[in-house]
């Protein structure tokens, strides 16, 4: 028996209460406040909020200018989930109140023109509702059995997500009373209905209509899309969900025609529209726009407002009556389901930077303590959450910046007492307060004797009183409620400005995402002779004109403006600048240079020195600031050339910061000289000594003695401390027989760097010394140590590293040292090289007809013409042997082990729906850069560009199979960044080199397991551009004219080339793969993904020419239309 069964059921209401007679689509005007009964207000003592609590605050949140207000779960229930198991539902938790009192309160606040919605969880119960005591009991396959899910295999819908990962592993459980498995698709004591029951329809019917009939305005459906299960499906979005719903509607139109079903399914864009309906068969009046909430927060952190534009783009239109429901915050965790991993891995960092604000897939905090408590960031998003298309939600507390307590268990951080007054128990309870359901914020920052409604009521610039201001000014212009939007796209991405129109009125809202002031020029032609009226002041602005409207706004800051007609023009402008290197003059010794007033002059003259290093990623990143962090001597006192790691921590503009190493010397006598002379760009100062004798400080790894330091790092383990770190040597057993071999060897610092810098020991070792530094093992050293420790042999043996470890954070790693491996050169230079000799034989033969085309996967690794066969077969067998050497590093990386960072996981379809975004992100982004450039690129490139643009639809259709059904594969470690300048030739074998992967990514978004096509995607392009950087070099050195028919048929052999170089690797890889089950075993799956992923690296390509070697952007151009053209993967 439940213990809830003897709960009294309230009657059928005699009369129904007063309902207001406005328009049935009332919601598409409301401001909804969102609150938990047990939080709000204490009326009796006793610790825990109740109904008639809410009543007494009900003019508060009148005057404060909501007009609906959003109820938690109050039924009877054990409190598990917060109020989500529910117990029974036609009750009310004695705890809050009685029906008498939901009544009372019910009445009141339609007196005071205020909504009230509740939830309907239909999509499961408590373990101890009376349904489920009674269906484990019952016999299988008896009526009351199948109200509820049940199995005997627990592997049944295994594609169904987890979604409460953090606490279950299973969406089965096991009942002992029932003897089999039940299906839940949150926690374990909460199991699902069984909606192919059509008792359970009707008893979800008769709660709908209980809740109505009192005068309920509108119910929130919770968990929507998981209403039913079948075989081959996720689970989720079922047809017949959206039949049920259906169905739920007519009945409220038909017997409730002003009231309103909110659905909340966590789904992306195109999926969460479908809970709508359409004219023909509407669904739920609302839903929530989960992917929208997320951007929102990204956009402001990265100061662009792509994340948003982008999303948005990505979201249908609605049909008829519909409208989101928009939020900041909720009573959840903010969910981060529907972004890619790479953009969850940037929100954890940004914004949860400690794991106890993680939890499932989301971060449990409030928005005040979400943004650092930033007032500017509070109102800026506030600003757009009321401008943006929808209806907003306001989570209780949110008005006056309440905080959080991490600490709870649970998604208890954001449920705390509300906080009225700074009376005791912040004035919720009169109740002892170990007696509160929960405790109260005590935070210094956020505690409830500083931050409570009393507090701000009194205080005229408080959030609480702005907060109010904004909220009245909202309701009074219908364009945010029932208002189409139109996105305007300034040149300057920190700007989201956008249009909201109804019937004849407009407004314009403009809003700075930046923490700098930035300017704007808008098209408002078609509102020319408007004169913009600045909503809040009702301050007049120059009015609009036909040119573009110049727009200025400070750090976070944002305006809302009407727009009424006049006739005038409008004005614009713009500025520029620069930073000189000065010589330091030195009070003390040398070393004194990082020290008081010496390092402040270094640290001001470091930004333009930055700026020089090919290493440095943030050139078209504006820096704001730059500080030493920290500064670790590398060699001893009294060395000739003093050396030290410089930890340099660069502040930009806009974006994260970053940590950048920077060993440097102190340099005199001839050598100094040298510097000056030959290798000026190393040099970051001259200093200067009281007595006038100059040195110079340069870059240490160029110096033999500064990277012999390093070197001997590796082999020590005894710490060498810095101002605030210290560094940490990690030698392995092979280091240490080796040290004194390698100690006599001459050192030399190969200079043609790019992220890194590479420091050669004789013909014994490689020491690589990274320069952007973050918390966390870089990949090249794990990745190396795991396959050094799994003895694969086709990767240089790790000797030993150097990591910086401060603060209790994890070490960062500055080096690793690899064993040097003979070798004849990397692969690229080899396929240029084969390449080469054979456009300059085959440049004159005629193709013959049957070259091979389209996919690479159909084309047979068969026989060669014979001009291909002499000039270029033999390193096609070293495709060949690059596929198969490809397949086995994928092996050994799958290879089960207790390495926790390691190991296989299903490549799902919720990975698969992650992957989609980030592909269509990326492209989305990068094909407006672009369009940006057309007038920057020469006349042939812009022609390339201009055909890819015209495809920009039919470019991001060709991800949309990712979202569509699960294509099979796993996730592992990967390279990272495989292409043919990563792996060595031997002359007899292939070795790979630096799994660092993509430096510009954090390393934890490096740390991620990827599928392993994408690995050999990478490859697919790197040979393609080996085709057309050969071509183009044959070209140049006067061999083939371009235009002619002999570079027709050098460029008709050089894509024949490519798919027998892609034909042989792909054909290679997967015959060794065997049966590993890493890739999708159906071929159309298989070749869906791997085209995905080669599509994502040539948009990625042509993102980074652009950014870097624009006169090169027409290889991925050209990779990209072929593609397109073809429908293939490959060229």
């Amino acid at each position: 028996m439940s213990p809830y069964s003897s709960y009294p059921r309230g009657p059928a209401p005699l009369a129904p209460l007063p309902v207001r007679s406005d328009a049935p689509d009332w919601y598409r005007d409301a401001i909804i406040y969102e609150l938990h009964i047990r939080a709000f207000q204490d009326s009796d003592g006793d610790g825990i909020g109740d109904f008639d609590g809410l009543t007494r605050r009900l003019d508060y949140l009148r005057d404060l200018g909501v007009n609906a207000i959003w109820l938690l779960p109050f039924y009877p229930s054990p409190l598990r989930d917060d109020g989500y198991d529910i117990a029974e539902y036609r009750a009310i938790n004695p705890s809050y109140g009685t029906l008498a009192s939901f009544k009372r309160m019910l009445r009141e606040a339609h007196r005071r023109e205020l909504r009230v919605i509740t939830e309907l969880v239909i999509n499961h119960t408590s373990d101890q509702h009376a349904w489920f005591q009674r269906a484990r009991r019952a016999a299988p396959g008896s009526r009351w059995r199948d109200w509820y899910v049940w199995s005997d295999d627990p592997d049944r819908w295994s594609d169904a997500r987890v979604i409460f990962h953090d606490t279950e592993s299973s969406n089965w459980t096991w009942d002992p009373v029932a003897n089999a498995y039940f299906w839940h698709r949150f926690y374990s004591h909460q199991p699902d209905l069984n909606f192919d029951n059509p008792e359970v329809h009707r008893a979800v019917f008769e709660a709908l209509d209980f809740w109505l009939d009192l005068g309920v305005d509108g119910l929130r459906l919770d968990a929507v899309p998981y209403l039913y299960e079948r075989d081959g499906t996720n689970c989720e979005n079922l047809p017949e969900t959206h039949a049920f719903l259906r169905e739920l509607r007519r009945h409220v139109d038909e017997h409730y025609p002003d009231r309103m079903l909110l659905a909340e399914a966590n789904q992306w864009p195109e999926d969460a529209v479908e809970y709508f309906g359409d004219d023909d068969g509407p669904e739920c009046h609302m839903s929530f726009p989960f992917p929208l909430m997320p951007r929102l927060f990204m956009s402001v952190q990265m100061e662009d407002r792509f994340p948003v534009v982008d999303i948005l783009d990505q979201t249908p239109g609605l049909p008829g009556g519909a409208q989101w429901a928009i939020f900041l915050r909720n009573h959840d965790e903010l969910t981060l389901e529907m972004v890619s991993e790479e953009e969850r891995d940037y929100m954890y960092r940004v914004y949860a930077h400690d794991p106890q604000m993680r939890i499932n897939a989301g971060i449990r905090r409030r928005l005040a303590p979400l943004l650092g408590n930033d007032r500017r960031k509070i109102e800026l998003l506030n600003g757009l959450l009321l401008a943006l298309p929808g209806t907003p939600v306001i989570y209780y507390g949110d008005e006056i910046g309440m905080g959080d307590n991490v600490y709870l268990g649970d998604r208890d951080a954001v449920r705390t007492p509300m906080q009225w007054s700074p009376d005791r128990n912040a004035g919720f309870s009169t109740a002892n307060p170990q007696k509160l359901y929960l405790p109260t914020i005590i935070d210094p920052e956020f505690h409830y004797e500083m931050v409570n409604v009393e507090v701000q009521q009194a205080h005229e610039n408080s959030l609480y009183r702005w907060m109010r201001q904004i909220l009245h000014v909202r309701a009074r212009h219908p364009e945010f409620g029932r208002g189409t939007l139109r996105m305007l796209l300034p040149d300057n991405p920190r700007i989201v400005a956008f249009v909201r129109s109804f019937e004849d009125e407009h407004v314009l809202v403009v809003a700075n995402l930046a923490g700098s002031a930035q300017y704007a020029e808008l098209d408002l032609a078609e509102h020319a002779g408007a004169r913009p009226v600045e909503l809040f002041g009702r301050t007049e602005f120059p009015p609009v004109g036909e040119l573009p409207y110049l727009v200025t706004l400070g750090p976070y800051a944002f305006h809302w403006f009407s727009l009424t007609r006049q006739e005038t023009d409008a004005p614009v402008q713009g500025a520029a600048s620069g930073v000189p290197v000065p010589t330091i003059d030195l009070a003390g010794s040398w070393t004194s240079v990082f020290d008081g007033a010496n390092r402040s002059a270094l640290e001001r003259l470091l930004p333009a020195q930055l700026a020089q290093r090919r290493w440095f990623p943030g050139k078209g990143r504006a820096v704001a600031a730059v500080r030493i962090a920290d500064v670790v001597p590398l060699t001893t006192r009294g060395s000739t050339v003093p050396s030290f790691l410089v930890l340099v921590r660069v502040q930009f503009r806009e974006g994260e910061p970053a940590t950048f190493a920077m060993p440097l010397a102190i340099v005199g006598g001839e050598r100094a000289d040298v510097l000056r002379a030959e290798l000026s760009h190393g040099v970051v100062a001259e200093l200067r000594s009281p007595d006038g004798e100059t040195r110079v400080l340069s870059e240490a790894m160029w110096e033999p003695p500064a990277a012999r330091a390093l070197l001997d790092r590796c082999r020590s383990r005894r710490p060498r401390p810095g101002e605030s770190g210290r560094l940490l040597g990690s030698p392995t057993p092979a280091l240490r027989r080796r040290a004194d071999e390698l100690a006599d060897l001459d050192i030399t610092t190969l200079r043609v760097e790019q992220s890194n810098t590479s420091v050669v020991v004789g013909d014994q070792a490689i020491l690589k010394v990274f320069r952007r530094i973050e918390p966390g093992t870089n990949p090249d050293l794990e990745v190396s140590r795991f396959l050094t420790d799994q003895g694969f042999p086709h990767v240089p043996p790790l000797l030993g590293a150097v990591e910086y470890e401060s603060g209790g954070r994890e070490p960062a790693t500055i080096a690793v040292l690899h064993g040097y491996v003979p070798n004849e050169g990397d692969l690229w230079q080899h396929s240029i090289d084969a390449l080469s000799r054979f456009y300059r034989e085959a440049f004159d033969e005629q193709p013959p007809a049957d070259l091979p085309t389209g996919h690479p996967l159909d084309v047979p690794p068969g026989d060669l013409p014979d001009v291909a066969a002499s000039a270029t077969g033999a390193h096609l067998e070293v495709c060949e042997l690059l596929g198969t050497r490809t397949a086995q590093l994928h092996r050994a990386l799958a290879a089960p082990t207790g390495d926790a960072a390691f190991g296989v996981e299903d490549l799902s379809l919720l990975d698969q729906r992650s992957l989609h975004q980030a592909m269509r992100s990326q492209a989305a982004r990068t094909l407006g850069v672009l369009r940006k450039r057309l007038g920057e690129l020469s006349e042939e490139v812009a022609a390339q560009a201009t055909s890819l643009l015209g495809l920009e639809a039919e470019l991001l259709d060709r991800f949309k199979p990712l979202r569509e059904a699960r294509l099979g594969g796993r996730r592992i470690r990967t390279h990272g960044d495989l292409h043919l300048g990563q792996v060595l030739f031997t002359g007899r074998d292939v070795v790979f080199l630096d799994f660092e992967g993509e430096p510009l990514q954090s390393i934890s978004e490096r740390r991620l397991r990827r599928a392993p096509l994408r690995d050999v995607a990478g490859m697919l392009r790197s040979f393609h551009y080996a085709t057309l950087v050969a071509l183009e070099r044959e070209e140049e050195r006067g061999l083939l004219a371009g235009g002619t028919e002999a570079a027709t048929r050098a460029a008709t052999w050089g894509r024949a080339w490519y798919r027998w170089a892609a034909s042989r690797f792909l054909h290679a890889y997967l015959r060794e793969l065997g049966d590993a089950d890493l890739v999708p075993a159906d071929p159309t799956a298989l070749r869906t993904l791997l085209d995905a992923f080669v599509l994502e690296k040539a948009v990625y390509e042509l993102s980074y020419e652009l950014g870097n070697r624009p006169d090169w952007s027409w290889i991925p151009l050209a990779g990209l239309l072929d593609t397109l053209a073809a429908g293939d993967g490959g060229r």
